[in-house]
């Protein structure tokens, strides 16, 4: 199966690794989730494998080709990126935003879809009636469906959503991983970055954990998400609940008991 394919990939920064040697295989169908604490090169490895970081070391291929040797449009047209953060020089409209999205396609047959894509697009993100909004008027939240938008609007094979949840609230998160989930089951790639381990649990296809750049648990959730491996990566006891009744499984934090004068005030 043809996918992203990175082998022995290495960055660093100022000569601290960020990223330390990772191999990694994303197929088509499949939802991996990137997980770890602050600095452990999630994000930084998702640039890699966007293309948009060149490793010190290593090589990433998506179906075949090297990223690096792709032109820009080719690139654009294979897979799609959503960053952390969402800022705009201009106040576009919201609309405008999505159909950027589309620009990899201009001068080619599927050009002929643009406003399909675009009006579904901002459906299915939940901000159709944000449309004639300026981008930055809009809510942490409401930028984030947007720039989700805009990801769709590519049409690419591959999907790389770096926290695309943050911001967002319970029903957007489950309804913004279960349209990742959809895509996967069309045969689509996605790779996503996230701090709820409860979230990537319920999502996920696959878990990669990582911790000081290196991977350190990688396979299904009910592998991953070891109690142990997870205290260990995270640095504070973690328990693995399963839901009664379900395969679910919810993870918490262990909070040591609090004490009697602060329960006192809280009451």
């Amino acid at each position: 199966m043809t996918g992203l394919r990175a082998r022995g990939v290495r960055v660093r920064y100022g000569g601290t690794p960020v990223v330390d040697g990772v191999d990694l295989d994303v197929l088509p169908g499949q939802l991996l989730a990137l997980l770890g604490p602050n600095g452990a090169g999630k994000s930084t490895l998702l640039g890699v494998l966007a293309g948009d970081v060149r490793p010190d070391e290593g090589s990433v291929e998506l179906n075949g080709v090297d990223v690096r040797a792709m032109r820009l449009d080719e690139l654009a047209r294979r897979r799609a990126v959503l960053l952390q953060e969402h800022h705009l020089s201009f106040p576009f409209e919201v609309a405008d935003v999505v159909r950027m999205g589309r620009s990899p396609w201009r001068g080619t047959a599927r050009e002929d879809d643009d406003d399909r894509v675009v009006a579904g697009a901002l459906a299915t993100a939940d901000v159709a009636h944000l449309a004639a909004r300026r981008f930055p008027t809009l809510s942490g939240g409401e930028k984030a469906r947007a720039s989700f938008a805009r990801t769709l609007a590519q049409e690419p094979g591959v999907l790389l959503l770096d926290e695309p949840t943050a911001a967002l609230d319970i029903r957007h998160q489950e309804a913004l991983l279960t349209h990742a989930a959809t895509l996967t089951r069309k045969g689509a790639a996605v790779v996503v970055v996230l701090h709820d381990l409860t979230l990537a649990a319920a999502y996920a296809d696959r878990l990669v954990l990582l911790a000081d750049g290196r991977v350190r648990g990688d396979g299904p959730p009910h592998e991953v998400l070891d109690p142990g491996l997870l205290t260990e990566v995270y640095r504070h006891p973690l328990e693995v609940v399963r839901r009664p009744g379900t395969d679910e499984v919810v993870v918490l934090p262990v909070r040591p008991a609090m004490h009697p004068a602060a329960a006192q005030e809280v009451r």
